[in-house]
């Protein structure tokens, strides 16, 4: 569960970052009132921590990240 809500914290910040290179628009900022909003930088660090999270991935045996429709044992 930790791993899927990490994936989407850090798909979210992909996405912000996105809009932030082809826009110059920054969603997190826009949302919750500027980059120095307490909400904003609790969740620029809980999506940072999300990243550094899912670099334990890369790491992983296959099996452990395989989901049980294909055929793994958990």
């Amino acid at each position: 569960m930790l791993d899927r809500i990490a994936l989407i914290l850090v798909v979210l910040g992909a996405l912000n970052w996105g809009s932030i290179g082809l826009f110059q628009f920054d969603i997190v900022a826009w949302i919750f009132g500027g980059q120095g909003a307490i909400i904003s930088r609790i969740l620029y660090t809980l999506v940072a921590l999300a990243g550094i999270w899912c670099v334990s991935l890369l790491f992983r045996e296959r099996s452990l990240l395989q989901s049980p429709e294909d055929g793994a044992e958990h």
